[in-house]
């Protein structure tokens, strides 16, 4: 299969790539937009005339990010909606308060790596629960105003890190295996993906399509478990703006109307892997198998159903 390809690349920027994009009555939820690549993700289509929503945990933060967008795009309509992903309480209370179309989901927030073992109060691995469960009940909870919006799109920012570990449905929440921050991690980014593929498969007939990526090495707040530093070499590292191009790109490009379940990186489709390869690009193929993400769906509806 031929993989999707664009003019854009790994020096690309989010503006760049929004270009002269109108997105002049769409609707925009973004998660953590407050710092990093969600707020330059914010910017961008903000310039290109999207409503959009910053969903933050910091209330207080989000609304010092949200002038700070409107002084530099000039656009008034950007809301601030308080959103903590761990709590299952805060996320329906997010999704009562939403009220007409939504045409774009961006699932941006996320924790990384949290070198001690922890669980929510609900008894799900700490990861799991910020980089997936949160994301999946959001989704689910908008899934009228996303079919309402009849052409739709769900982006899951994932991570190289999917390369790390499939997902071990047996033991997701490490109550077996030994505690490890990185498999734990790279499990809760295939989940995002896998989500995608999920989406996608089960949504596509009301108009709603579903993509996942990796925005690359940028220095942000997600790197504060990890001693506040990008593990790669220098020149393998992006600004946030160039952060925020692949995420921008499956929110806008018209390459991808009617298109979901695949993955991206550096603004271009992602090869499917076998193996873990020496520069870690690529996505792993038990992150876009069909049964996985089936699998995933029904487990996920259950962890929510059962702690709501």
């Amino acid at each position: 299969m031929t993989l999707i390809k664009t003019k854009f690349g790994f020096h690309s920027t989010a503006d760049e790539v929004a270009g002269d994009i109108d997105l002049t009555g769409k609707r925009v939820i973004i998660t953590g937009a407050s710092s990093g690549i969600g707020i330059e993700t914010a910017r961008s289509l903000a310039r290109s005339g999207a409503d959009v929503t910053l969903a933050v945990r910091n209330a207080e933060a989000g609304k010092i990010a949200a002038q700070d967008v409107i002084s530099t795009t000039g656009n008034e309509n950007i809301h601030v909606a308080q959103l903590d992903l761990e709590d299952l309480g805060s996320i329906n209370a997010f999704v009562s308060s939403w009220d007409g179309k939504l045409d774009i989901l961006i699932n941006n927030a996320g924790v990384m790596a949290g070198p001690d073992f922890q669980k929510t109060d609900a008894g799900i691995e700490l990861q799991f629960a910020t980089n997936h469960l949160g994301p999946f009940a959001l989704t689910i909870g908008l899934y009228p105003a996303l079919r309402s919006a009849h052409s739709a799109r769900v982006i899951n920012v994932s991570s190289s890190a999917n390369l790390f570990s499939p997902i071990v449905f047996d033991d997701i929440n490490y109550n077996f295996r030994p505690y490890d921050p990185y498999t734990s991690y790279g499990q809760s980014k295939t989940a995002g993906i896998l989500f995608s593929v999920g989406i996608t498969e089960q949504w596509r007939k009301d108009g709603i399509t579903s993509n996942a990526l990796n925005p690359g090495a940028i220095l942000t707040n997600l790197q504060r478990n990890v001693g506040g530093k990008l593990a790669s070499a220098p020149e393998l590292h992006k600004n946030a703006q160039q952060g925020a191009s692949t995420t921008v790109l499956l929110a806008t490009s018209p390459l991808l109307d009617g298109i979901g379940g695949k993955y991206f990186e550096n603004c271009n489709e992602a090869a499917t892997l076998k193996e873990r390869p020496k520069n870690y690009e690529g996505v792993a193929a038990y992150a876009l198998d069909k049964e996985n993400a089936e699998r995933l769906w029904q487990v996920s509806l259950g962890l929510i159903s059962n702690h709501r």
